[in-house]
Protein backbone atom coordinates (compact mmCIF):
# COMPACT_ATOMS: atom_id res chain seq x y z
CA UNK A 1 0.00 0.00 0.00
CA UNK A 2 1.23 3.53 -0.97
CA UNK A 3 2.09 5.43 1.78
CA UNK A 4 0.01 9.13 1.44
CA UNK A 5 1.74 11.95 0.45
CA UNK A 6 1.43 15.23 2.37
CA UNK A 7 2.40 18.38 0.87
CA UNK A 8 4.00 20.89 3.13
CA UNK A 9 3.78 24.74 2.29
CA UNK A 10 7.65 25.59 2.54
CA UNK A 11 6.85 29.34 2.57
CA UNK A 12 4.29 28.78 5.48
CA UNK A 13 4.33 31.35 7.90
CA UNK A 14 4.35 29.10 11.43
CA UNK A 15 7.32 27.87 12.42
CA UNK A 16 6.81 25.48 15.45
CA UNK A 17 9.22 23.80 18.09
CA UNK A 18 13.11 23.37 18.13
CA UNK A 19 13.05 25.29 14.26
CA UNK A 20 11.12 28.37 15.90
CA UNK A 21 13.60 28.40 18.80
CA UNK A 22 16.37 28.06 17.07
CA UNK A 23 15.14 31.16 14.90
CA UNK A 24 14.74 33.06 17.88
CA UNK A 25 18.53 32.18 19.15
CA UNK A 26 19.34 33.41 15.41
CA UNK A 27 17.90 36.88 15.29
CA UNK A 28 18.59 37.09 18.78
CA UNK A 29 22.36 37.14 17.83
CA UNK A 30 22.51 38.88 14.84
CA UNK A 31 21.03 41.51 16.58
CA UNK A 32 23.20 41.37 19.40
CA UNK A 33 26.32 41.13 16.23
CA UNK A 34 25.04 44.66 15.22
CA UNK A 35 25.94 46.24 18.38
CA UNK A 36 29.14 44.16 19.71
CA UNK A 37 31.57 46.72 18.23
CA UNK A 38 29.93 49.62 20.05
CA UNK A 39 31.06 48.87 23.68
CA UNK A 40 34.10 49.73 24.87
CA UNK A 41 36.02 53.75 24.89
CA UNK A 42 37.26 52.51 21.89
CA UNK A 43 34.05 51.55 20.27
CA UNK A 44 33.31 52.15 16.51
CA UNK A 45 30.77 54.99 15.19
CA UNK A 46 27.45 53.38 13.40
CA UNK A 47 26.27 55.73 10.68
CA UNK A 48 22.55 55.62 10.32
CA UNK A 49 20.40 56.97 7.68
CA UNK A 50 16.51 58.02 8.75
CA UNK A 51 13.44 57.76 7.23
CA UNK A 52 13.92 61.43 6.20
CA UNK A 53 17.29 60.87 4.93
CA UNK A 54 19.04 62.13 7.58
CA UNK A 55 22.71 60.68 8.82
CA UNK A 56 23.08 60.02 12.59
CA UNK A 57 26.40 59.23 13.98
CA UNK A 58 26.55 57.69 17.11
CA UNK A 59 27.86 54.49 19.37
CA UNK A 60 25.18 54.66 22.17
CA UNK A 61 23.69 51.20 21.49
CA UNK A 62 20.18 52.42 22.40
CA UNK A 63 20.17 55.32 19.62
CA UNK A 64 21.41 52.56 17.26
CA UNK A 65 18.87 49.93 17.83
CA UNK A 66 15.95 52.54 17.75
CA UNK A 67 16.64 53.41 14.32
CA UNK A 68 17.18 50.02 12.91
CA UNK A 69 13.91 48.43 11.51
CA UNK A 70 13.01 45.00 11.70
CA UNK A 71 10.85 42.49 10.94
CA UNK A 72 11.39 39.61 13.21
CA UNK A 73 9.66 39.07 16.26
CA UNK A 74 12.39 38.37 18.56
CA UNK A 75 14.90 40.93 17.14
CA UNK A 76 12.43 43.31 18.17
CA UNK A 77 11.77 41.83 21.53
CA UNK A 78 15.40 42.28 21.56
CA UNK A 79 15.51 45.86 20.82
CA UNK A 80 12.46 46.52 23.44
CA UNK A 81 14.95 45.27 25.99
CA UNK A 82 17.48 48.23 25.45
CA UNK A 83 14.69 50.76 25.50
CA UNK A 84 13.38 49.14 29.11
CA UNK A 85 17.36 48.99 30.54
CA UNK A 86 17.34 52.65 29.25
CA UNK A 87 14.28 54.30 30.95
CA UNK A 88 15.11 52.30 34.05
CA UNK A 89 18.50 53.02 34.82
CA UNK A 90 19.35 55.07 31.83
CA UNK A 91 23.16 53.31 30.82
CA UNK A 92 24.39 49.71 30.35
CA UNK A 93 21.97 49.56 26.76
CA UNK A 94 24.93 47.80 24.93
CA UNK A 95 25.90 45.16 27.60
CA UNK A 96 22.26 44.20 27.99
CA UNK A 97 21.54 42.50 24.20
CA UNK A 98 25.30 41.65 23.93
CA UNK A 99 24.67 39.71 27.36
CA UNK A 100 21.23 38.40 26.24
CA UNK A 101 22.22 37.38 23.19
CA UNK A 102 25.28 35.26 24.23
CA UNK A 103 23.51 33.36 26.76
CA UNK A 104 20.91 32.44 24.08
CA UNK A 105 23.80 31.60 22.15
CA UNK A 106 25.55 29.64 24.70
CA UNK A 107 22.41 28.22 25.85
CA UNK A 108 21.38 26.83 21.87
CA UNK A 109 23.58 23.48 21.91
CA UNK A 110 21.57 22.65 24.85
CA UNK A 111 18.67 23.09 22.61
CA UNK A 112 19.68 21.35 20.43
CA UNK A 113 20.57 18.20 22.08
CA UNK A 114 17.11 17.96 23.54
CA UNK A 115 17.17 19.36 26.53
CA UNK A 116 13.91 20.53 27.44
CA UNK A 117 13.44 24.24 27.51
CA UNK A 118 12.06 24.40 30.78
CA UNK A 119 15.06 22.88 32.27
CA UNK A 120 17.42 25.16 30.76
CA UNK A 121 15.29 28.10 32.37
CA UNK A 122 15.15 27.05 35.72
CA UNK A 123 19.16 26.73 35.44
CA UNK A 124 19.16 30.42 34.15
CA UNK A 125 17.16 31.85 36.85
CA UNK A 126 19.13 29.68 39.31
CA UNK A 127 22.32 31.37 37.68
CA UNK A 128 20.49 34.92 37.71
CA UNK A 129 20.12 34.87 41.51
CA UNK A 130 23.41 33.74 41.98
CA UNK A 131 24.93 36.48 39.66
CA UNK A 132 22.85 39.25 41.36
CA UNK A 133 24.36 37.81 44.91
CA UNK A 134 27.79 38.21 43.09
CA UNK A 135 27.73 41.47 41.86
CA UNK A 136 26.82 42.92 45.66
CA UNK A 137 29.69 40.90 47.38
CA UNK A 138 32.17 42.51 44.46
CA UNK A 139 30.23 46.32 45.64
CA UNK A 140 31.34 48.79 47.05
CA UNK A 141 29.58 52.36 48.74
CA UNK A 142 30.12 55.77 47.58
CA UNK A 143 29.60 58.92 49.29
CA UNK A 144 27.40 61.35 47.04
CA UNK A 145 28.99 64.42 49.10
CA UNK A 146 32.04 63.85 47.69
CA UNK A 147 31.74 65.73 44.13
CA UNK A 148 35.55 64.37 43.07
CA UNK A 149 34.31 60.71 43.51
CA UNK A 150 31.26 61.32 41.49
CA UNK A 151 32.93 62.91 38.64
CA UNK A 152 35.26 60.11 38.62
CA UNK A 153 32.21 57.78 38.51
CA UNK A 154 30.23 59.86 35.67
CA UNK A 155 33.78 60.08 33.71
CA UNK A 156 33.75 56.24 33.81
CA UNK A 157 30.19 56.05 32.28
CA UNK A 158 30.54 58.35 29.29
CA UNK A 159 34.56 57.47 28.40
CA UNK A 160 33.33 55.38 25.75
CA UNK A 161 31.29 58.15 24.29
CA UNK A 162 32.06 60.53 21.88
CA UNK A 163 32.17 63.63 24.71
CA UNK A 164 35.19 61.69 26.44
CA UNK A 165 37.25 64.23 24.72
CA UNK A 166 35.63 67.30 27.39
CA UNK A 167 34.92 64.73 30.25
CA UNK A 168 35.24 66.68 32.81
CA UNK A 169 32.91 69.41 31.91
CA UNK A 170 30.04 67.23 31.17
CA UNK A 171 30.71 65.14 34.40
CA UNK A 172 30.64 68.45 36.08
CA UNK A 173 27.14 69.84 34.18
CA UNK A 174 25.36 66.10 35.12
CA UNK A 175 26.74 66.80 38.51
CA UNK A 176 25.52 69.65 38.95
CA UNK A 177 22.06 69.94 37.23
CA UNK A 178 21.21 66.47 38.85
CA UNK A 179 21.64 68.00 42.34
CA UNK A 180 19.51 70.91 41.21
CA UNK A 181 16.77 69.42 40.44
CA UNK A 182 16.95 66.80 43.46
CA UNK A 183 14.28 67.20 46.30
CA UNK A 184 14.38 65.36 49.24
CA UNK A 185 11.12 65.13 51.50
CA UNK A 186 11.62 62.91 54.70
CA UNK A 187 13.33 59.80 53.07
CA UNK A 188 11.66 60.15 49.42
CA UNK A 189 14.04 61.70 47.19
CA UNK A 190 12.74 62.95 43.81
CA UNK A 191 15.00 63.50 40.82
CA UNK A 192 12.99 64.00 37.77
CA UNK A 193 15.31 64.47 34.81
CA UNK A 194 12.99 64.94 31.86
CA UNK A 195 10.98 67.04 33.69
CA UNK A 196 12.89 69.37 35.20
CA UNK A 197 15.96 69.26 33.16
CA UNK A 198 16.04 70.99 29.94
CA UNK A 199 18.48 70.77 27.41
CA UNK A 200 18.99 73.78 25.28
CA UNK A 201 21.16 73.04 22.27
CA UNK A 202 22.68 76.21 20.80
CA UNK A 203 24.70 75.88 17.84
CA UNK A 204 27.77 78.27 17.60
CA UNK A 205 30.64 79.27 20.29
CA UNK A 206 33.38 76.52 21.75
CA UNK A 207 31.83 73.23 23.91
CA UNK A 208 33.69 74.42 26.80
CA UNK A 209 30.86 77.49 27.14
CA UNK A 210 28.38 74.94 27.89
CA UNK A 211 26.77 76.00 30.97
CA UNK A 212 24.15 74.93 33.45
CA UNK A 213 21.76 77.63 34.36
CA UNK A 214 20.37 78.32 38.06
CA UNK A 215 17.08 78.75 36.46
CA UNK A 216 14.97 78.42 33.16
CA UNK A 217 16.36 80.09 29.46
CA UNK A 218 13.27 80.18 26.76
CA UNK A 219 14.00 80.70 23.35
CA UNK A 220 11.58 83.67 23.21
CA UNK A 221 12.11 87.57 22.91
CA UNK A 222 9.43 89.91 24.68
CA UNK A 223 6.18 91.01 22.76
CA UNK A 224 6.89 94.62 22.73
CA UNK A 225 9.90 96.01 21.34
CA UNK A 226 9.87 98.66 24.43
CA UNK A 227 9.15 96.13 26.96
CA UNK A 228 12.40 96.02 29.95
CA UNK A 229 14.47 93.36 28.75
CA UNK A 230 16.63 93.31 31.74
CA UNK A 231 15.00 93.20 35.60
CA UNK A 232 16.45 92.37 38.57
CA UNK A 233 14.67 90.52 41.24
CA UNK A 234 11.34 90.93 39.25
CA UNK A 235 8.22 89.50 40.36
CA UNK A 236 6.87 86.58 37.82
CA UNK A 237 3.42 86.10 37.15
CA UNK A 238 2.45 82.48 35.59
CA UNK A 239 -0.93 82.18 33.52
CA UNK A 240 -2.43 79.64 31.68
CA UNK A 241 -4.81 81.53 30.05
CA UNK A 242 -5.12 84.20 27.05
CA UNK A 243 -5.16 87.92 27.53
CA UNK A 244 -7.17 88.59 24.51
CA UNK A 245 -10.53 89.39 24.27
CA UNK A 246 -12.72 85.91 24.75
CA UNK A 247 -15.28 85.89 21.91
CA UNK A 248 -18.41 84.53 21.98
CA UNK A 249 -19.18 80.58 21.52
CA UNK A 250 -19.54 79.26 17.73
CA UNK A 251 -22.96 80.07 16.20
CA UNK A 252 -22.36 83.49 17.90
CA UNK A 253 -24.55 85.85 15.79
CA UNK A 254 -24.58 89.99 16.14
CA UNK A 255 -26.74 91.84 13.96
CA UNK A 256 -25.76 95.68 14.39
CA UNK A 257 -28.43 98.26 13.26
CA UNK A 258 -26.99 101.46 14.47
CA UNK A 259 -23.49 102.55 13.76
CA UNK A 260 -22.90 103.32 16.79
CA UNK A 261 -23.39 99.75 18.38
CA UNK A 262 -20.50 98.48 15.94
CA UNK A 263 -18.07 100.98 17.41
CA UNK A 264 -19.72 100.16 20.96
CA UNK A 265 -19.28 96.67 20.37
CA UNK A 266 -15.48 97.68 19.81
CA UNK A 267 -15.29 99.51 22.94
CA UNK A 268 -16.71 96.69 24.85
CA UNK A 269 -13.58 94.20 23.62
CA UNK A 270 -11.17 97.11 24.75
CA UNK A 271 -13.01 97.29 28.17
CA UNK A 272 -12.96 93.38 28.67
CA UNK A 273 -8.91 93.17 28.18
CA UNK A 274 -7.99 96.56 29.94
CA UNK A 275 -9.94 95.25 32.97
CA UNK A 276 -8.18 91.61 32.94
CA UNK A 277 -4.34 93.82 32.48
CA UNK A 278 -5.65 96.26 35.31
CA UNK A 279 -5.91 93.15 37.62
CA UNK A 280 -2.98 91.77 37.15
CA UNK A 281 -1.37 95.16 36.90
CA UNK A 282 -2.95 95.22 41.17
CA UNK A 283 0.01 92.69 42.01
CA UNK A 284 2.98 94.87 40.13
CA UNK A 285 4.58 92.30 38.41
CA UNK A 286 7.59 92.85 36.26
CA UNK A 287 7.11 89.93 34.24
CA UNK A 288 4.00 87.96 32.90
CA UNK A 289 4.57 84.57 31.22
CA UNK A 290 1.71 83.01 29.21
CA UNK A 291 1.01 79.85 27.65
CA UNK A 292 -1.35 81.26 25.29
CA UNK A 293 -1.46 84.64 23.57
CA UNK A 294 -1.43 88.59 24.42
CA UNK A 295 -3.09 90.74 22.04
CA UNK A 296 -1.47 94.07 20.94
CA UNK A 297 -3.95 95.74 23.32
CA UNK A 298 -3.13 93.81 26.31
CA UNK A 299 0.83 94.79 25.35
CA UNK A 300 -0.32 97.78 25.65
CA UNK A 301 -1.29 98.10 29.05
CA UNK A 302 0.93 96.25 30.25
CA UNK A 303 3.48 98.09 29.16
CA UNK A 304 2.13 101.28 30.33
CA UNK A 305 1.93 99.57 33.77
CA UNK A 306 5.87 98.61 33.24
CA UNK A 307 5.48 95.20 33.13
CA UNK A 308 7.01 92.29 30.35
CA UNK A 309 4.92 89.99 29.07
CA UNK A 310 6.46 86.93 26.94
CA UNK A 311 3.86 84.46 25.03
CA UNK A 312 3.08 81.46 23.80
CA UNK A 313 5.13 78.76 26.28
CA UNK A 314 5.14 75.42 26.36
CA UNK A 315 3.67 73.41 29.22
CA UNK A 316 6.89 71.87 30.04
CA UNK A 317 8.50 75.34 30.48
CA UNK A 318 6.45 76.86 32.17
CA UNK A 319 6.24 74.18 35.00
CA UNK A 320 10.00 74.73 34.91
CA UNK A 321 9.82 78.29 35.94
CA UNK A 322 6.99 77.27 38.18
CA UNK A 323 9.10 75.21 39.98
CA UNK A 324 12.74 77.55 39.81
CA UNK A 325 10.78 80.86 40.90
CA UNK A 326 8.37 79.43 43.46
CA UNK A 327 5.13 81.15 41.24
CA UNK A 328 2.16 79.55 40.89
CA UNK A 329 0.38 78.61 37.33
CA UNK A 330 -2.84 80.40 37.30
CA UNK A 331 -5.91 79.55 34.96
CA UNK A 332 -8.21 82.39 35.48
CA UNK A 333 -6.82 86.17 35.64
CA UNK A 334 -9.66 86.45 38.17
CA UNK A 335 -7.80 84.27 40.60
CA UNK A 336 -4.96 85.83 41.04
CA UNK A 337 -3.32 85.87 44.41
CA UNK A 338 -0.24 87.57 46.09
CA UNK A 339 0.75 83.98 46.94
CA UNK A 340 1.07 82.95 43.41
CA UNK A 341 3.68 85.26 42.49
CA UNK A 342 7.11 84.17 42.23
CA UNK A 343 9.82 86.17 44.21
CA UNK A 344 12.64 84.02 43.97
CA UNK A 345 14.52 84.52 40.89
CA UNK A 346 17.29 87.20 40.26
CA UNK A 347 17.45 88.30 37.45
CA UNK A 348 15.37 88.07 34.10
CA UNK A 349 17.24 89.19 31.28
CA UNK A 350 17.05 88.88 27.01
CA UNK A 351 20.17 88.06 25.09
CA UNK A 352 20.56 87.81 21.32
CA UNK A 353 23.09 84.63 21.51
CA UNK A 354 23.60 84.00 17.43
CA UNK A 355 20.43 84.75 15.22
CA UNK A 356 18.08 84.17 17.94
CA UNK A 357 16.96 85.79 20.91
CA UNK A 358 16.78 84.07 24.61
CA UNK A 359 14.85 84.81 27.55
CA UNK A 360 17.29 84.05 30.88
CA UNK A 361 15.46 83.60 34.30
CA UNK A 362 18.38 83.34 36.26
CA UNK A 363 19.95 83.39 39.75
CA UNK A 364 17.32 81.79 41.17
CA UNK A 365 17.08 80.60 44.99
CA UNK A 366 16.86 76.90 45.34
CA UNK A 367 15.84 76.62 41.91
CA UNK A 368 14.80 73.09 41.83
CA UNK A 369 14.74 73.40 38.00
CA UNK A 370 17.16 74.11 35.79
CA UNK A 371 18.73 74.36 32.11
CA UNK A 372 21.76 72.59 30.43
CA UNK A 373 22.89 75.27 27.49
CA UNK A 374 25.07 72.96 25.18
CA UNK A 375 27.03 75.02 22.52
CA UNK A 376 28.52 73.49 19.99
CA UNK A 377 30.01 73.86 16.22
CA UNK A 378 27.41 72.03 14.62
CA UNK A 379 23.67 70.21 15.22
CA UNK A 380 25.21 66.65 14.77
CA UNK A 381 27.84 67.07 17.34
CA UNK A 382 25.40 68.87 19.26
CA UNK A 383 22.84 65.94 18.96
CA UNK A 384 25.53 63.32 20.30
CA UNK A 385 26.45 65.34 23.27
CA UNK A 386 22.88 65.49 24.58
CA UNK A 387 22.36 62.02 24.16
CA UNK A 388 25.97 61.28 26.18
CA UNK A 389 24.85 64.02 28.50
CA UNK A 390 21.37 62.41 29.28
CA UNK A 391 23.26 58.81 30.17
CA UNK A 392 25.49 60.88 32.07
CA UNK A 393 22.40 62.55 34.22
CA UNK A 394 20.97 58.87 34.74
CA UNK A 395 24.31 57.28 36.05
CA UNK A 396 24.55 60.18 38.45
CA UNK A 397 20.55 60.17 39.58
CA UNK A 398 20.98 56.16 40.16
CA UNK A 399 23.49 57.17 42.65
CA UNK A 400 22.19 59.18 44.70
CA UNK A 401 19.26 56.52 44.99
CA UNK A 402 21.91 53.96 45.29
CA UNK A 403 24.91 54.74 46.73
CA UNK A 404 26.85 51.81 45.53
CA UNK A 405 29.44 51.23 43.00
CA UNK A 406 30.24 47.90 40.75
CA UNK A 407 34.06 47.64 38.93
CA UNK A 408 33.80 48.41 35.47
CA UNK A 409 36.36 47.34 32.22
CA UNK A 410 34.61 43.70 32.54
CA UNK A 411 35.81 43.24 36.34
CA UNK A 412 32.30 42.38 37.44
CA UNK A 413 30.86 40.38 34.86
CA UNK A 414 34.65 37.95 35.08
CA UNK A 415 33.69 37.79 38.85
CA UNK A 416 30.23 36.64 38.11
CA UNK A 417 31.36 34.02 35.58
CA UNK A 418 34.45 32.36 37.76
CA UNK A 419 31.82 32.51 40.45
CA UNK A 420 29.12 30.90 38.84
CA UNK A 421 31.76 28.18 37.40
CA UNK A 422 32.62 27.28 40.71
CA UNK A 423 29.38 27.06 42.17
CA UNK A 424 28.28 24.87 38.44
CA UNK A 425 30.66 21.96 39.85
CA UNK A 426 28.20 21.77 42.64
CA UNK A 427 24.78 21.53 40.68
CA UNK A 428 23.27 17.96 39.75
CA UNK A 429 21.85 16.87 36.99
CA UNK A 430 21.50 18.26 33.50
CA UNK A 431 20.66 21.49 34.85
CA UNK A 432 24.86 22.27 35.29
CA UNK A 433 25.38 22.70 31.54
CA UNK A 434 22.93 25.50 30.94
CA UNK A 435 24.23 26.98 34.17
CA UNK A 436 27.72 26.73 33.19
CA UNK A 437 26.80 28.16 29.80
CA UNK A 438 25.22 31.03 31.93
CA UNK A 439 28.90 31.51 33.04
CA UNK A 440 30.46 31.08 30.17
CA UNK A 441 28.16 34.18 28.33
CA UNK A 442 29.37 36.84 31.24
CA UNK A 443 32.78 36.62 29.73
CA UNK A 444 31.92 37.97 26.38
CA UNK A 445 31.83 41.56 28.21
CA UNK A 446 35.63 41.51 28.85
CA UNK A 447 36.09 39.59 25.57
CA UNK A 448 34.35 42.20 23.73
CA UNK A 449 36.51 45.18 25.46
CA UNK A 450 39.98 43.39 24.56
CA UNK A 451 38.75 42.98 20.96
CA UNK A 452 37.65 46.22 20.22
CA UNK A 453 40.85 47.66 21.15
CA UNK A 454 42.56 44.68 18.87
CA UNK A 455 44.22 43.20 21.46
CA UNK A 456 44.44 39.29 21.82
CA UNK A 457 41.37 38.14 23.57
CA UNK A 458 42.09 34.68 24.44
CA UNK A 459 45.79 35.48 25.77
CA UNK A 460 44.22 37.79 28.06
CA UNK A 461 40.87 36.40 29.34
CA UNK A 462 42.72 33.30 30.34
CA UNK A 463 44.91 35.76 32.34
CA UNK A 464 42.09 37.48 33.77
CA UNK A 465 39.94 34.29 34.70
CA UNK A 466 43.88 33.33 36.52
CA UNK A 467 43.14 36.50 38.56
CA UNK A 468 39.62 35.84 39.46
CA UNK A 469 40.20 32.22 40.28
CA UNK A 470 42.80 33.91 43.04
CA UNK A 471 39.77 36.32 44.57
CA UNK A 472 40.85 39.68 42.90
CA UNK A 473 37.38 40.59 41.72
CA UNK A 474 38.65 43.69 41.00
CA UNK A 475 40.94 43.06 37.95
CA UNK A 476 39.31 44.20 34.72
CA UNK A 477 39.99 45.13 30.99
CA UNK A 478 41.34 48.71 30.24
CA UNK A 479 39.55 49.62 27.19
CA UNK A 480 42.28 51.70 26.00
CA UNK A 481 44.89 49.30 25.87
CA UNK A 482 43.89 45.74 26.19
CA UNK A 483 46.07 44.99 29.18
CA UNK A 484 44.77 44.06 32.55
CA UNK A 485 44.18 46.72 35.06
CA UNK A 486 43.40 46.81 39.00
CA UNK A 487 39.90 49.13 38.75
CA UNK A 488 41.04 50.73 42.16
CA UNK A 489 44.32 52.20 40.57
CA UNK A 490 42.45 52.36 37.36
CA UNK A 491 39.63 54.17 38.46
CA UNK A 492 36.70 52.45 36.46
CA UNK A 493 33.30 52.24 38.57
CA UNK A 494 29.82 51.98 37.59
CA UNK A 495 26.67 51.81 39.71
CA UNK A 496 25.75 48.56 41.22
CA UNK A 497 22.12 49.10 40.11
CA UNK A 498 23.20 49.43 36.04
CA UNK A 499 25.06 45.49 36.50
CA UNK A 500 21.66 44.64 38.49
CA UNK A 501 19.41 45.83 35.90
CA UNK A 502 21.41 44.54 32.85
CA UNK A 503 21.95 40.89 34.34
CA UNK A 504 18.12 40.76 35.20
CA UNK A 505 17.15 42.51 32.17
CA UNK A 506 19.27 40.00 29.86
CA UNK A 507 18.63 36.42 31.58
CA UNK A 508 14.77 37.43 31.68
CA UNK A 509 14.40 38.49 28.10
CA UNK A 510 16.77 34.71 27.01
CA UNK A 511 14.49 32.71 29.35
CA UNK A 512 11.54 34.37 27.24
CA UNK A 513 12.80 33.62 24.28
CA UNK A 514 13.64 29.98 24.90
CA UNK A 515 9.45 29.35 26.01
CA UNK A 516 8.44 30.15 22.42
CA UNK A 517 7.71 27.41 21.00
CA UNK A 518 5.28 28.77 18.31
CA UNK A 519 6.21 31.34 15.63
CA UNK A 520 2.89 32.61 13.78
CA UNK A 521 2.50 35.29 11.77
CA UNK A 522 -0.91 37.68 11.69
CA UNK A 523 0.01 39.10 8.35
CA UNK A 524 -1.06 37.71 4.85
CA UNK A 525 1.22 38.06 2.12
CA UNK A 526 -0.36 39.97 -0.32
CA UNK A 527 -0.25 37.60 -3.02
Amino acid sequence: MQAPVVFMNTNSERQTGRQAQISNITAAKAVADIIRTCLGPNAMLKMLLDPMGGIVLTNDGHAILREIDVAHPAAKSMIELSRTQDEEVGDGTTTVIILAGEILAQAFPYIEKNIHPVIVIQALKQAMADALEIIHKVSKPIDTENDEAMVKLIAAAIGTKYVAKWSDLMCRLALKAVKTVMSQDGEHKEIDIKRYVKVEKIPGGEIEDSVVLDGVLLNKDVTHPKMRRHIENPRIILLDCPLEYKKGESQTNVEITKEEDWSRLLEIEEEQVKLMCEHILEFKPDLVITEKGVSDLAQHYLLKGGCTALRRLKKSDNNRIARATGATIVNRVEDLKESDVGLKCGLFKVEQVGDEYFSYIVKCQEPRACTVVLRGPSKDILNEIDRNLQDAMAVTRNVFFEPSLSPGGGATEMAVSVGLSEKAKSIEGVQQWPYQAVADAFEVIPRTLVQNCGGNPIRTISQLRAKHANGEFTYGVDGETGKLVDMNEYGIWEPEVIKLQSVKTAIESASLLLRVDDIVSGVKKSS
